[in-house]
């Protein structure tokens, strides 16, 4: 690592194994001239897994001193900027880039999913920082539309999740194949009737294909209490999974025949490893992507009534269905590199070559 300082500012330290893979793909993609200061709700446990240096990202103090040694301020990839789950969080996020602009430091706007944005005062801070933005990428096409009407150059590529290195998970050897991973988080459409149509099927669909049961909580803190209520219903052998690596939990579903998802990083992740993929869509980032990469489900007001017919479309999905070939593969991660150009163009502009 180098003697230039980036803060990293993301959703880290706080149990999400999808941004805590964003921020493992961002220290994969950074030039080596780099030393980054993360700021975390959880320092000691950032610093621990990633060897970097980190910061208490609720306390001002600690911000305010990285700031002042800090050359460059990047948003390391997410959602950042929406205001649907938090009316805060576009004004945390949205005030410290603003706050390291006024600064003089170079800032990035990396991988972002931007919105959706109801609020007419969010939508306007976005806008205005993300127009002083020394580069912008964005992980999606309705992101690229609605910069592209604010006049906002920004670079369009797949999530950069796709391209990070997964490492081998050994905790499945004593787990008989087939397994299914399902991976499940609270939402106010998740209805009780909507869960228990979905545990039902469930059940029915492990009957049917004697198959092993991963329950994989991505976020412990809101998605455990759902998989051990699941794990409950269960006929066969089941297991709940939990890791804090994720590269590990990137690496899970090389040993997984098929993922039933509604988290938008485990469908990545499993996708990129080879799994076939059922989505159960939250949001329009994960409906996007069914779109993007052709994979089947439903959006949660529209999930089946009846277990029964949930249940037919699983089994016939994993009886049928295809994963992602090899060459659709390299290309989502090939194409998920340009985040990591687009950060050795700014930081490193007379380098002449990228190393993934």
């Amino acid at each position: 690592m180098g003697t230039t300082r980036a803060i990293l500012c993301g959703y880290y330290g706080k149990g999400n194994g999808g941004d805590e893979a964003l921020l493992a793909t961002l220290l994969q993609m950074l030039p080596e001239s780099i030393t980054p200061i993360a700021l975390s709700g959880d320092p000691q446990q950032t610093y621990q897994r990633y060897g970097i240096e980190s910061c208490d990202r609720a306390s001002g103090f600690r911000i305010l001193e990285a700031l002042k040694k800090s050359d460059y301020f990047i948003w390391g990839g997410g959602s950042l900027m929406q205001d649907v789950t938090s009316f805060a969080s576009p004004f945390y996020y949205g005030g410290l880039m603003a706050m390291a602009q006024k600064r003089g430091l170079k800032t990035i706007a990396w991988a972002q999913g931007i919105g959706p944005l109801k609020r007419p005062i969010t939508r306007w801070l976005t806008r205005q920082v993300l127009s002083h933005c020394n580069a912008v990428s964005v992980r999606d096409r309705a992101s690229a539309q609605l910069l592209a009407d604010w006049q906002i150059k920004n670079l369009l590529s797949p999530d950069p999740v796709w391209a990070l290195k997964a490492k081998s998970y050994s905790g499945l050897g004593n787990l008989h194949a087939p397994r299914v991973a399902v991976i499940l988080r609270p939402h106010p459409q998740l209805t009780v009737h909507r869960l228990d149509c979905l545990a039902h099927a469930l059940s029915s669909f492990q009957k049917a294909t004697e198959t092993t049961i991963l329950l994989v909580p991505f976020q412990p803190v809101q998605d455990l209490e759902m998989a051990q209520a699941f794990a409950t219903r269960l006929p066969g052998v089941s297991r709940i999974i939990t890791l804090e690596d994720p590269r590990e939990l990137k690496g899970l579903f090389q040993g997984v025949e098929m993922a039933i998802a509604m988290r938008l990083h485990g469908l990545i992740m499993a996708a990129s490893e080879q799994c076939r993929c059922f989505a159960l869509s939250y949001d329009p980032k994960v409906s996007q992507l069914m779109e993007e990469i052709n994979i089947p489900g439903w959006e949660l007001a529209n999930i089946p009534d009846d277990p029964n017919i949930i249940c037919r479309a699983w089994l016939d999905y994993y009886a049928n269905g295809t994963p992602l070939n090899s060459a659709q593969i390299e290309s989502f991660r090939d194409r998920a590199q340009l985040h990591q150009e687009l950060l050795v163009n700014i930081i490193e502009p007379n380098r002449k070559e990228v190393f993934s």
